[in-house]
């Protein structure tokens, strides 16, 4: 047996909402979407990974998703853009990223980091 895919699931009244903060400024494509349920995702290879963890690094809070891009700036001036505030950093740390935490429509706390 080998996992193929590990998929976040986010509780939402309204999964439509996540449209502007997942689809328009993370620039990911809609997979799927049958009203109750909306994937969103990229055709780029990801691998498998979940992470167990009792804080978030340097003293922050536990995000509940980590999204990994390839431009950090062009990423936190489209959230900050779109209205979403990091609420902690930009910075760099010390095990060779650097990242920005901000809440979906949701209230979820997504990590969002760039490797150096």
């Amino acid at each position: 047996m080998q996992v193929r895919r590990i998929v976040a699931n986010i509780a939402a009244e309204d999964p439509s909402a996540a449209r502007s903060f997942y689809g328009d400024v993370l620039g990911l494509d809609v997979l799927m979407d049958h009203g109750w349920i909306v994937s969103y995702g990229s055709d780029a290879t990801a691998a498998a990974q979940v992470s167990i963890t009792s804080e978030g690094g340097s003293g922050a809070a536990v995000p509940d998703l980590s999204i990994e891009v390839d431009d950090l700036e062009e990423a936190l001036a489209r959230m900050t853009a779109a209205g979403f505030d990091p609420q902690y950093g930009p910075v760099d740390e010390p095990w060779g990223v650097r990242r920005f935490f901000v809440r979906d429509p949701f209230g979820r706390l997504v990590n969002i980091l760039q490797h150096a």
